[in-house]
C-alpha cells in the first residue's frame, strides 16, 4: 500500500513515521469501502445490495471519505512498521500529527509519533567505589534480642487491685473529650480501650498522664499538643480528656532458661542453643543489610554514569501500576473510598502521581540499565542455579524444596527467580571489581533504620 516511509527518533524516547500512501491505492481504498457499503446500504427507494454507488457518495461521501483516510492511516502504519525495531510502546499507540489532508487521487503523507524503549547507554562500572559501614554484633545486641523474645512469650496477668499503674502495664480504659462547660464532646467517648502505657497507642496521648493511677480511678487531663503534631487534628490546639482505669493488668516475663528455648522451638533443648540460632541468624540478617547497602550503593553509581531518556508513557504506566496496588492496599480496590479519604485529606490523585514520579522514573531507570548490563554480560540462570536458591529458601523458611517451588510455581514467578539470578551475578561481578571503602562504625541495630 505505502510508497515510501520514514521513521526518525525524537527526544525522551519517542519517533516519527511519516508514510505516504500513493493516489492509486487510496482510491482503491475508498472503492473497496464504497462497494462494502453498497451490499449493506438501506436507503428508500432502493433494495438491499442495489444501491448506486453515486447515491451512496452524494448521501454519504464527506463520511465516508473520513471513514477511508481511517482506514489508509491504520493500514498504512502497520505495513510501514513490520520489520522496524523503533516500534511503538505496548501501552503507548501511535498518535497522528496535525490534520493531514485527504483528497482522492492524490498523495496521501501524513506522520505520527509514538513512544519507542529507551535507548540505554550504561556506563563503565569497572572500578566503581563504595562506602560500607563496619558494623559488628555486641553482646547488648544479643541480649536485646533475646528480649524481645521474652516480650513475645509474656503472659500478661492481672495486677493486684491496690497497685497504681506503671509504664508497661496494659490497661484498660474509658475515655471522652470534654467541652468546655464539661459536657461530652458528641462521638469522643471510648470504652474499654486497651493499650499498652508507654507505646503512644491511643490518640490523646495520655499515657504519662494515667501513671500511678488505679483501678477505678478516674481523672481528667489537660493536654497542649504542638503546631507540628502528627494528628493534624489535634495540632495547635488544646483538650480536656476525661479517663477512667477499668483494668491493669502486667506483663510477666518468662526467666532465660532452657524452658524457654524448648518454648520457643522443638528444635532447641537448653537455652544455649536458643543463643547459637539467634546469632546466627543476626549474622545472616547482617550479612544480607550490608549486601543490600552495597548493591544500592553500586545502583546510585551505575546511575550516575548511564544514560536512559524515558518515554513519559512508560513513566504513566509505572505510576498506574503503584496506584492500583495503593488503592488495593488501602481500600481494598475500592476507588470511590480512595476518592473520599483523598478528599478528607485534601489530596488528589495528581499530587500522589507528582509526589512518586521521581521515584517512579528511579525504579525504571534502575531496572532498564541493570536489564541492559545483564544482557551484555550474558548473565544465566542454570538449572542448578534455580536449585541452590530453592534450597536456600527452604533453610531460611519452614518450608521444604519442594514448598518452596510450588510456591513460585502456583505465583508463576519462575521469570521473577530467573531475572533475580542474573540480576545476584552481575552484582557479584561488579563487586568483585569494586573498591570497597570502610565506613563509619554503626551499630547492630542502627544498620536496620533506614530499611524500617
Amino acid at each position: 500500500m505505502i510508497a515510501s516511509k520514514k521513521i526518525e527518533r525524537l527526544p525522551d524516547s519517542a519517533a516519527r513515521l511519516t508514510v505516504t500512501v500513493g493516489a492509486k491505492e487510496a482510491r482503491a481504498e475508498y472503492q473497496a469501502l464504497l462497494a462494502e457499503y453498497s451490499k449493506k446500504a438501506r436507503i428508500d427507494g432502493f433494495r438491499t445490495g442495489k444501491v448506486p454507488v453515486a447515491v451512496l457518495e452524494r448521501k454519504f461521501g464527506d463520511e465516508m471519505r473520513v471513514e477511508a483516510m481511517g482506514r489508509i492511516l491504520e493500514k498504512g502504519v502497520e505495513e510501514a512498521l513490520q520489520g522496524e525495531t523503533l516500534v511503538p510502546l505496548a501501552y503507548s499507540g501511535p498518535s497522528l500529527e496535525g490534520d493531514p489532508a485527504f483528497e482522492l487521487d492524490k498523495d496521501f503523507t501524513y506522520s505520527v509519533t509514538y513512544d519507542v524503549f529507551p535507548e540505554v547507554k550504561p556506563g563503565d562500572w569497572k572500578g566503581i567505589e563504595i562506602e560500607v559501614p563496619q558494623v559488628s554484633i555486641a553482646k547488648a545486641d544479643e541480649d536485646r534480642e533475646l528480649q524481645e523474645i521474652r516480650e513475645r512469650n509474656a503472659v500478661v496477668v492481672e495486677k493486684d487491685s491496690k497497685a497504681a499503674t506503671a509504664k508497661g502495664d496494659v490497661v484498660t480504659v474509658d475515655y471522652r473529650e470534654l467541652a468546655a462547660d464539661g459536657s461530652t464532646v458528641t462521638g469522643s467517648e471510648r470504652e474499654d480501650f486497651v493499650f499498652e502505657i508507654g507505646t503512644g497507642y491511643n490518640l490523646f496521648k495520655f499515657d504519662d498522664d494515667v501513671v500511678g493511677m488505679k483501678k477505678s480511678d478516674e481523672k481528667t487531663v489537660e493536654k497542649t499538643y504542638p503546631a507540628d503534631f502528627e494528628n493534624k487534628d489535634l495540632a495547635g490546639t488544646s483538650r480536656r480528656i476525661s479517663v477512667k482505669v477499668k483494668q491493669i493488668k502486667v506483663k510477666k516475663l518468662p526467666d532465660l532458661d532452657d524452658e524457654l528455648a524448648q518454648d520457643v522451638s522443638e528444635k532447641f533443648k537448653t537455652l544455649e542453643d536458643l543463643k547459637a540460632d539467634l546469632r546466627k541468624n543476626m549474622e545472616r540478617r547482617m550479612e544480607a543489610r550490608l549486601r543490600q547497602l552495597k548493591e544500592k550503593a553500586i545502583v546510585e553509581a551505575l546511575l550516575a554514569r548511564s544514560e536512559a531518556e524515558l518515554p513519559k508513557s512508560m513513566v504513566d504506566a509505572e505510576l498506574a501500576m503503584r496506584w492500583r496496588n495503593f488503592v488495593q492496599q488501602t481500600t481494598g480496590g475500592d476507588e470511590g473510598q480512595m476518592a473520599r479519604l483523598l478528599q478528607m485529606t485534601g489530596r488528589t490523585p495528581q499530587s500522589i502521581f507528582d509526589e512518586w514520579r521521581p521515584s517512579a522514573e528511579k525504579a525504571i531507570r534502575t531496572r532498564l540499565v541493570l536489564e541492559k548490563l545483564t544482557e551484555e554480560g550474558k548473565y544465566e540462570a542454570t538449572e542448578e542455579d534455580q536449585e541452590r536458591e530453592y534450597a536456600k529458601m527452604a533453610e531460611e523458611s519452614s518450608l521444604s524444596v519442594d514448598e518452596v517451588k510450588a510456591e513460585y510455581k502456583k505465583h508463576d514467578a519462575l521469570e521473577y527467580l530467573k531475572d533475580r539470578i542474573r540480576e545476584d551475578k552481575l552484582m557479584e561481578a561488579i563487586l568483585a571489581e569494586a573498591k570497597v571503602k570502610k565506613g563509619k562504625k554503626t551499630a547492630f541495630v542502627d544498620l536496620f533504620k533506614d530499611s524500617e
